[in-house]
């Protein structure tokens, strides 16, 4: 061979190697061994029950399958990336441990509808630890309304103070916001506890599977009712993703306002000093490093989501390799999501509410003006007229820098004659009691809203 073919030889065998590489998978799907290992020894076990393999077989299959488990735990397994992914590795040391017969483990079993039962069986997994990451935030925010019950804090539209409202009310919101979350990830459980294996590649098997026996044998409530669908299908991964992206908007926003809760121009909450940083110049900081950081990693869930569905838009029936690109991003997300609920669970039940910035922050603005347009409208003034007498009452209040209270009954008559000295009697407490409506801010629907959680919760009421 001369040199100019020596050198393509070379580069054929470099780029050879690149595509090997580039093709494997092992290094983030031997998460998956449990699910696989499991799978299999239901595989083993429906093989010999349907006479497709002998009793013997079987049961050589499954004491090799569990001995190679141990191997994996006790971190004895030798991991050949040589072999692209878990499931060649874990039949190939099979092979070595029992000789020729793993090879009957393959048998009415594709690697398609195999890795799709390992990532639903994986994700069953994942939603558990989920919901009760979830249930352990919902705890801690319902332990801060309880525990923080009367407090009255200004509530916020367009990030202008605007009705005085219960700090526990604030709670009690995300309370309901991450209760939806827990019924979504029940509606992904829902949707992935099908059993795919039996679909084989692509259009089932010619061999009497009871594919019944296995889901029972594996926990599923159902089984898949077309091979094709059931190998290409990634819904309940992109399920899973946009559960978790729902979730962490949602926790985005608590941290948000926990970011500006904390600095000095709101100041009406503190956290634990393990969940804020210093500066590296300035001495005097407390920087809210946790909320800040859970804030971004939203992004990245998101992202996570966008790359899987953009993998998915145009692929044709059935398996594509492209389907390969679901598992990263998913335990990514998993990953991710657990960490940020950990973490905010602990943040909020050590987080300490300031009752006196609070109130006086309550008080400080026009945060009664609609308050003082319904009492117009109890004596027999159209809203809509009241609220424009309120309204120049408002702006003639601001100019002179002072609050309603701080008014005159002189001053309130200029704008009104039906005002009168009960006007006075409008207040912080009287406004939130007054929201005495189902979901509302008044401390007794707030307090039966805290004792429903606790229930739900199974907490002591």
């Amino acid at each position: 061979m001369d040199e100019k073919g020596k050198e393509q030889f070379a580069e054929i065998k470099r780029l050879s190697s690149e595509a090997g590489n580039f093709t494997v998978s092992l290094h983030f799907d031997r998460r998956l061994y449990k699910q696989d290992i499991a799978g299999s020894i239901a595989h083993a076990r429906m093989l010999s029950k349907q006479e497709i393999i002998s009793p013997e077989e079987g049961k050589k299959i499954i004491k090799g399958l569990k001995d190679i488990q141990c191997e994996i735990e006790n971190d004895e397994f030798p991991w050949n990336s040589e072999l692209e992914d878990i499931h060649m590795n874990i039949e190939n040391r099979l092979r070595e441990k029992i000789g020729s017969v793993a090879g009957k483990l393959h048998t009415a079993r594709s690697r398609n509808d195999q890795v799709g039962l390992d990532l639903r069986m994986y994700i069953k997994e994942a939603v558990g630890i989920c919901l009760s990451k979830i249930r352990n935030l919902q705890v801690a925010l319902v332990e801060q309304a309880d525990q923080n019950q009367t407090l009255i804090m200004p509530g916020y539209t367009h990030l202008q103070k605007a009705q005085p409202v219960l700090y526990s009310h604030h709670m009690m919101a995300y309370f309901e916001m991450f209760d939806r979350d827990v019924e979504r990830f029940e509606q992904v459980y829902r949707r992935v506890d099908v059993m795919p294996l039996g679909s084989g590649a692509l259009a089932g098997s010619p061999y009497p599977v009871d594919r019944e026996y296995v889901a029972s044998q594996l926990g599923f409530a159902s089984i898949t009712n077309n091979s094709m669908d059931a190998i290409s299908d990634r819904d309940f991964v992109l399920d899973y993703l946009s559960a978790a992206s729902i979730c962490v908007m949602h926790i985005s926003r608590l941290a948000e306002e926990l970011i500006l809760w904390t600095t000095d121009e709101f100041g009406v909450v503190r956290l634990s000093d393990i969940f804020t940083t210093g500066s590296s110049m300035m001495p005097q900081k407390r920087n809210p490093d946790f909320a800040e950081i859970a804030r971004a990693k939203t992004g990245r869930i998101y992202g996570n989501l966008m790359g899987l569905l953009t993998v998915m838009k145009a692929l044709p029936m059935t398996y594509n390799r492209d389907l390969q690109e679901d598992k990263e991003s998913f335990f990514d997300t998993h990953d991710t999501i657990v960490t940020v609920l950990d973490v905010f669970a602990r943040m909020i039940d050590g987080m300490e509410p300031d009752g006196t910035r609070m109130r006086a922050s309550s008080e400080d603005g026009m945060l009664l003006a609609t308050d003082i347009a319904d009492y117009l409208v109890r004596k027999a003034i159209p809203f809509r007229e009241a609220y424009s007498i309120v309204s120049r009452l408002s702006e003639y209040a601001y100019e002179r820098s002072k609050r309603f209270d701080q008014l005159s009954i002189d001053e309130f008559t200029r704008f009104s004659d039906t005002f009168e000295q009960d006007v006075f009697e409008i207040t912080v407490e009287s406004s939130v009691a007054e929201r005495n409506v189902y979901g509302g801010t008044s401390p007794g629907r707030v307090r039966d809203a805290i004792t429903d959680a606790k229930r739900k919760l199974d907490l002591d009421v």
